[in-house]
């Protein structure tokens, strides 16, 4: 079995409510109100656009802060710290490590990929910092590539590249449009929620 992870609230955290909250309060005073800025931020199709390497660091900030009216540096600040928030989630990256330990035992595991939006500045970052990230056999960042999930094309673009069998790969996602578009090429998936049930879900439904 392949195992293909995605990143964000899947082994890093991502609370975009909680960053504009902090960087934003009059804005963001209330949870309802702080969710709604931050989908008004990271939903919209200038991050997607960020997310895909369409637009530099620089650029996103700009749109960002003229289109919702935000202090231009107070939002330079909030997008350029975004690598520093992304921490890994402890369990996750438990079952990251102990799946490679697995696949150097020769234990049901093929190979270990991830598959993230993540524009390129974070994944430089990310990379850089965490050692861990070597465990996997290989990945896609969508700032790489100029696709971002749930293109059917970035999926197909892991899948080819790595020579994977859909029906051999798993995708984990936080989302459950991403994992449908996994599905709809006939991978395997889940839709993780919980981080802390990860090894669970993958012993009793998959044997790993």
């Amino acid at each position: 079995m392949n195992v293909v992870f995605d990143f964000g609230a899947v082994l890093f955290t991502w609370r975009p409510a909680e960053i504009v909250a902090d960087a934003f309060g009059a804005r963001a005073s209330t949870p309802a109100d702080a969710r709604q800025l931050a989908q008004d931020m990271f939903g919209h199709e200038d991050w997607h656009d960020f997310d895909r390497g369409l637009l530099e660091m620089d650029e996103v900030v700009q749109r960002l802060s003229s289109r919702l009216a935000l202090d231009h540096a107070a939002v330079q600040t909030v997008v350029q710290n975004i690598g520093e928030r992304l921490a890994p989630i402890v369990e996750t990256v438990a079952v990251l490590q102990s799946l490679h330990a697995r696949k150097q035992a020769g234990e049901g595991v093929v190979g270990l990929y991830f598959l993230s939006n993540m524009p390129r500045p974070y994944a430089r970052e990310l990379e850089q910092r965490h050692g861990f990230l070597q465990h996997f056999d290989g990945g896609v960042f969508s700032g790489d590539v100029r696709l971002n999930k749930p293109d059917p094309a970035i999926y197909q673009l892991l899948q080819s590249r790595y020579q994977l069998q859909p029906e051999s790969t798993l995708f984990i996602d936080d989302l459950q449009v991403n994992v449908q578009a996994a599905q709809q090429l006939g991978w395997q998936g889940i839709h993780l929620t919980q981080p802390a049930t990860l090894a669970g879900t993958l012993r009793r439904q998959f044997g790993l």
